[in-house]
């Protein structure tokens, strides 16, 4: 027992040594800055998949953007296959060039996001319905420059510290 204990120790944090930095990219081209990608109108389309790989839902979504000098106010639109219409609406402060601070009415607390290069990584629990209750959804979101107009995002969403499912978007903006 005490040999399963220590193994699962050393595979844990193995699996945490390589994690990805939002730094790891600084010296990378196209540089994203998130304030003047989403201002303005950036239509998305996304696909949900469960723990396992599998498609469970796919959406597309209108984001419309304003920046005014310190902060971007980002109201987003969802209308999933399913026929559900989702919105939100964002308020990211910038804080310095590469740390910014987002809340959202759907948000628990206070995202944190940072940028480098062509990537912005966001970090925050979400409260998403399910069964006519709302649960605490941890994202790990990344998003990566491609072009002036199109960028992915690749977002892990994990509850207790375990995959539960993995949203990847496509954004193109006007």
């Amino acid at each position: 027992m005490k040999k399963f204990i220590v193994l699962f120790l050393l595979i844990l944090t193995a699996g945490c040594a390589n994690k990805m930095k939002p730094t790891d990219f600084k010296d990378q081209k196209p540089r994203l800055v998130i304030e003047d990608y989403l201002s303005g109108n950036v239509k998305a389309w996304g696909v949900l998949q469960n723990r396992s790989g599998e498609v469970t839902r796919q959406f597309k979504a209108d984001l419309n953007g304003k920046w005014d000098g310190s902060q971007l106010i980002l109201d987003e639109v969802f209308d999933w296959n399913d026929g559900e219409r989702q919105t939100r609406q964002w308020t990211i402060k910038k804080i310095d060039e590469h740390n910014y601070e987002g809340t959202a009415s759907d948000v628990v607390g206070t995202a944190k996001g940072y940028s480098y290069g062509p990537a912005f990584k966001f970090e925050y629990v979400l409260l998403v319905p399910v069964k006519g209750k709302n649960i605490k959804i941890t994202f790990d979101d990344w998003i990566f420059m491609q072009d002036d107009r199109v960028a992915i995002n690749r977002a892990t969403m994990t509850k207790f510290g375990i995959k539960v499912a993995e949203l990847t978007v496509m954004f193109v903006k006007d």
